[in-house]
């Protein structure tokens, strides 16, 4: 595709083969073609790694922050499960909104923790809300540790940020649904893994090996979930598909 922005004329010209058309630059769509290679230049050039929440890094697209704590207000779960740890900053992120709602925990689960992530989120202030595991997400006895901490009636909400091999993340799913709350999610991250097999940082494999992947065809094979955002609470706008890291990521639990 060939995208020429032209700001005298405000106009934005498409070429995608034979589909060769103008449109206006200040316009909805002209918004979400643009935003799409933004996305894609942005993660090239590690955008998400200039970040960072009460102190420890946290490498993540900022909308998909503020759309997670859209969901996690609404749901307000007592159980939330980050698979994938790395610096701790999501973990701290989840505790902090946990601490602002006066209700929730959270359980990190992590093949390794590195000692130097370790001491920053134990010496945390927010540490007290925080549960570390440290093992193969997908093993049983990993599993069955986190699920101790479940109780009952807890609305649990999960997120999978570790390996993001398609086979890797539809084991996860495979496991770690049966702990979803109904009408809660387990949110698959990182599935612009498909959209940036040509990048000059990406690979070529990505394109069929990636979270989103995964997460279409766990659907097809679980009628007990769907795909679906989130509704946005506030929106006085004709837009209405986030800007994201995380193509089909949200998988609600229906029944």
């Amino acid at each position: 595709m060939k995208l020429t922005i032209d700001t005298d004329s405000q106009t934005l010209h498409i070429e995608n083969g034979n589909d060769v058309r103008t449109t206006n630059l200040y316009s909805k769509e002209a918004f979400e073609l643009i935003s799409e290679q933004w996305v894609k230049v942005g993660w090239n050039e590690k955008y998400e790694y200039t970040f960072s929440w009460f102190g420890r890094p946290m490498i993540q697209l900022p909308e998909d922050i503020v759309r997670m704590q859209e969901v996690i207000y609404n749901i307000k779960p007592d159980i939330i499960i980050e698979i994938g740890v790395a610096h701790g900053g999501s973990l701290i992120y989840y505790a902090s909104l946990c601490k602002a709602m006066e209700k929730g925990k959270v359980i990190g689960v992590d093949i390794e923790i590195r000692p130097n992530n370790r001491k920053s989120i134990e010496e945390h202030e927010l540490y007290n809300l925080i549960t570390l595991i440290e093992g193969g997400s997908t093993e049983q006895n990993i599993f069955n540790k986190v699920k101790s901490y479940i109780s009952e009636n807890d609305k649990v909400l999960i997120v999978l940020d570790s390996c993001h091999t398609k086979e890797h993340v539809y084991k996860e799913l495979e496991l770690y649904s049966s702990l979803v709350t109904k009408e809660s999610y387990i949110i698959v991250e990182d599935g612009i893994m498909r959209d940036l097999y040509n990048v000059p940082n990406g690979e070529k494999s990505w394109a069929a090996d990636n979270p989103s992947h995964a997460a279409l065809d766990f659907v097809k094979n679980h009628d007990n979930f769907i795909i679906e955002q989130p509704k946005w609470i506030f929106n006085e706008s004709n837009l209405e598909k986030n800007i994201t890291h995380w193509p089909n990521a949200w998988l609600k639990k229906i029944k």
